[in-house]
């Protein structure tokens, strides 16, 4: 069995590594909202269960237009989908069989989506550690390709750039006709984040993927959604099946996106328990990333390759995310979510018994 390639689901984690599986685990892998879905989803769920009886709408209009006005932009520049994972394929149809460029480590499914249209990938890999952005190699690069795929902050390791370093590398693909696309699933968890949205009406080669199920922890329902020029929304939408966005989707979209102190408290959360607990591993002689949001790579410098480590945390009903399937980092990091304090502490304690029998 080939490593899962995803957090989430631990079994499979077990399953491939010949693990029995604890009665009751703490999952790391999955980066969703540590508090959950907002309590409003709840309480109006009964409300909803008249909706699955008929279509959805197939423009969602009504989320689309709030998405639009949040994010100060035309209606036809927001494309919704059943989660990032559609969106990114529909993406990668826009690029068949051009030259893609990939910012590594990254997530997956870009490669993947993009190889099934028949695309040639190149890699640009960061210095692993810092993970630190040189834009004017980044920039040399672009006459070369035809897409760039930056996760912003990035997916494993939480790692965010400056809006001086961003700036430069979005003007450089709209001089080069080179399509940048910005995956900012995570940007709602940093307080007062840069955003490059504001630069769409200026930039049509510049497309953003947004995510609604990481901060509002609505993985089950999958929802996400596309910033871009209206030429290009327009070609993604002549890609997509119909009736995509299912109805309990857009209902729970619009009541997820008025929980404003929701997003507030689980901000506060994540940037109290990540700095206690980053301060805490480090102590302990670990390495991590210098994350901004909620979630980290974690790695024992007396190890080369994770799996030892993995092994025995799995072992103790802990399940971090492997990073066997990030190019550059290739098994030699963990990532971890932050948590609630009680499992935070869990893992913790965990890390430390580590180091105690090595």
């Amino acid at each position: 069995m080939s490593s899962p390639s995803h957090g989430s689901n631990p079994r499979y984690v077990y399953e491939w590594l010949q693990l029995p599986m604890p009665e009751h685990v703490i999952d790391f892998s999955v980066n969703v909202n540590p508090l959950g879905p907002p309590s409003v989803l709840k309480e109006q769920w009964g409300d909803w269960f008249d909706a699955v009886a008929d279509y959805p709408d197939p423009q969602a209009r009504e989320l689309t237009r709030r998405i639009a006005c949040m994010d100060s932009v035309t209606d036809d520049q927001v494309l919704l989908g059943n989660g990032g994972a559609e969106l990114i394929q529909l993406i990668g149809g826009l690029l068949r069989e051009k030259r893609v460029l990939l910012i590594q480590p990254t997530f997956s499914e870009y490669e993947q989506a993009c190889r099934a249209h028949g695309c040639e990938v190149d890699h640009y890999i960061l210095e692993e550690g810092t993970w630190s952005l040189n834009v004017e190699h980044m920039i040399a690069k672009l006459p070369n390709v035809d897409a760039v795929f930056l996760c912003h902050p990035n997916n494993p390791t939480g790692i965010t750039y400056e809006e001086s370093t961003l700036i430069p590398l979005v003007e450089a693909c709209e001089q080069h006709d080179c399509l940048l696309i910005i995956d900012e699933a995570f940007y709602d968890f940093q307080d007062d984040a840069w955003t490059a949205a504001s630069m769409l009406y200026t930039h049509p080669h510049l497309i953003i993927l947004r995510s609604l199920t990481k901060m509002y922890a609505i993985a089950g329902l999958r929802l996400g959604y596309v910033l871009a020029a209206p030429e290009i929304i327009s070609t993604l939408k002549n890609q997509q099946p119909h009736w995509s966005v299912n109805a309990i989707a857009q209902l729970a979209g619009k009541a997820c996106l008025q929980a404003d102190r929701h997003v507030t408290r689980t901000r506060d959360l994540v940037q109290r328990e990540r700095a206690v607990l980053l301060d805490h591993i480090e102590a302990e002689g670990y390495l991590v990333s210098n994350s901004k949001v909620n979630f980290f790579v974690l790695r024992d410098p007396a190890l080369d390759d994770q799996l030892p480590l993995l092994r025995y945390l799995l072992e103790k009903g802990i399940v971090p995310r492997h990073t066997l399937n990030y190019t550059g980092l290739n098994g030699r990091w963990l990532r971890f979510s932050v948590r609630l304090p009680a499992d935070n502490a869990l893992l913790l304690e965990a890390l430390i018994a580590w180091k105690k029998t090595t």
